[in-house]
């Protein structure tokens, strides 16, 4: 019989075109950090893809829709290959993928492309939320339960779900960073904690 394998979450940071990942295993008492990389969600042959609602502001909205389209298509499938590659590599080394979880902005994006296009403020939320989608959709191909938690919810549902004061927290996830070393700036702390919140919580 085969020794049970590990568990492990990914935790996503998106940004405009490219996300930090953090796979976090280990125990709730002891977490580790077992990968760190960078995701890249933009295809650099499509002019805008990094920004792509700002891409479209302007154009004829039949226009702007069939561009989106592209766009999406392209997140989506950049997105896939790379959760694909980290899934796969996990479970050569023994450890399963058990859940994931995405780092939220605070804002939505409301009402149809034509609404969300007619305000610069929707289309700054809308631009982050293309990639965080596109991350939550390839997560889902994997069967891999996906959360996706507020930047500043995160720190008061981490105290809770993993019964530690905000000093402790900080403290571990500093200690991650120094185990790895650089880069482990805001992006992967985030993409950390929210991981290990979730390892606590569903694994």
């Amino acid at each position: 019989m085969k020794p049970p394998r590990g568990s492990c979450v990914l935790g996503f940071a998106p940004h405009s075109g490219w996300a930090a990942v953090v796979v976090i295993g280990g125990t709730r008492a002891l977490p580790l950090v077992l990968a760190r990389e960078r995701i890249e969600l933009a295809d650099a042959s499509l002019p805008g893809a990094k920004q792509p609602y700002h891409a479209l502001e302007g154009l004829p909205l039949a226009e702007a829709s069939a561009r989106l389209a592209t766009f999406k298509a392209s997140a989506a499938r950049l997105a896939a290959a790379g959760i694909r590659t980290l899934v796969e590599t996990a479970r050569v080394a023994g450890v399963e993928p058990a859940a994931a979880g995405i780092l939220d902005s605070s804002g939505r994006d409301r009402g149809s492309l034509e609404a969300i296009l007619a305000s610069h403020a929707l289309i700054h939320t809308a631009d982050g939320n293309h990639f965080r989608e596109a991350l939550g959709a390839a997560c889902a191909a994997e069967k891999l339960p996906c959360t996706r938690i507020r930047q500043r919810d995160l720190p008061g549902e981490a105290a809770r779900a993993l019964q530690r004061t905000a000093r402790v927290l900080t403290a571990t996830v500093a200690r991650l960073g120094r185990e790895v070393g650089s880069p482990w700036g805001a992006d992967q702390k985030g993409a950390a904690l929210i991981a290990w919140l979730l390892l606590a919580r569903d694994v």
